[in-house]
């Protein structure tokens, strides 16, 4: 009987966490679209499972649209992080983080559903709103449309090419394969009227002389390869590393990660072709 009493007794805390407990903003309207007021808990309130806030799956985040009803919302996203209630409330609070590809630092944003009457997802919000960012999907990287008819030279971003502090062949991100591919096959066309194709790899200015070197080497041997794997034939290619010589952006000092991010144009690999 004791234990029949303890099951009941989890039974309605868990059913009383689910109902409502009131909506933390004023005023949500009836079709879920807006509200009176938006206000935010506190992250450090968020219920003990989710403390700290939950690294979501960007997949999921980016199928969240309107019309969705709460089991669908919860099987993208989860349960809300809060204790303001599930199925009784027109809102759903949470605490996500993000990590910057090739950075071990963090932003945490805090995301809002509201819910129309039929409990259907309406709108989304973002806090700080710069968050929505962090989910869009990631934009193709440019392959540089050639001069006249016959290709000259293409210009790479490596921070595109490769991941953080990597350069070789199985380190070439899927975007960039895509855009080597693309690449490969405008110098198909005219392969019998290239007599050259020559890759150069360059890095910024950070790091030691010998490492960028080093690395350049890499990169731009990385990128042969694929070249090669692509049909291109070796013979014609030749690869070279210049480390941080010939930059095509200047920047002046500052925080570490602010000069990282100015001096981006000159992390590139760049291919240019002879005729």
């Amino acid at each position: 009987m004791r234990n029949s009493w303890k099951s009941f007794i989890v039974a309605a805390v868990t059913t009383l966490t689910l109902a409502a407990c009131g909506n933390v903003s004023h005023s949500v309207a009836k079709d879920g679209r807006s509200a009176g007021e938006l206000l935010w808990p506190a992250p450090d309130t968020v219920t003990p499972m989710h403390k700290g806030g939950t690294f979501p799956n960007l997949a999921n985040l980016r199928h969240m649209r309107a019309g969705l009803n709460k089991q669908q919302v919860s099987d993208l996203i989860g349960y809300p992080h809060f204790s303001e209630g599930v199925w009784g409330v027109h809102e759903w609070n949470y605490v996500f983080n993000f990590r910057r590809p090739g950075s071990d630092e963090v932003t945490v944003c805090q995301y809002k559903v509201l819910f129309d009457d039929g409990k259907l997802a309406e709108s989304f919000y973002w806090k700080p709103e710069s968050c929505a960012a962090l989910v869009e999907e990631p934009k193709p990287v440019p392959v540089p449309q050639p001069r006249d008819e016959t290709p000259k030279s293409y210009t790479l971003s490596a921070d595109a090419l490769f991941p953080f502090d990597k350069g070789d062949l199985a380190d070439i991100k899927p975007e960039g394969r895509r855009a080597l591919t693309n690449m490969a096959a405008e110098l198909h066309k005219h392969i019998d009227q290239v007599r050259s194709i020559h890759v150069v790899g360059y890095t910024d200015r950070l790091g030691s002389v010998v490492y960028n070197q080093h690395l350049s080497e890499r990169r731009a041997n990385a990128v042969k390869a694929a070249l090669v794997e692509e049909g291109l034939p070796s013979t014609k290619i030749v690869a070279d590393g210049r480390s941080e010589r010939d930059p095509v952006k200047d920047c002046q000092g500052g925080p570490h990660a602010q000069l990282v991010a100015c001096l981006a144009p000159n992390r590139r690999v760049e291919v240019r072709t002879e005729q």
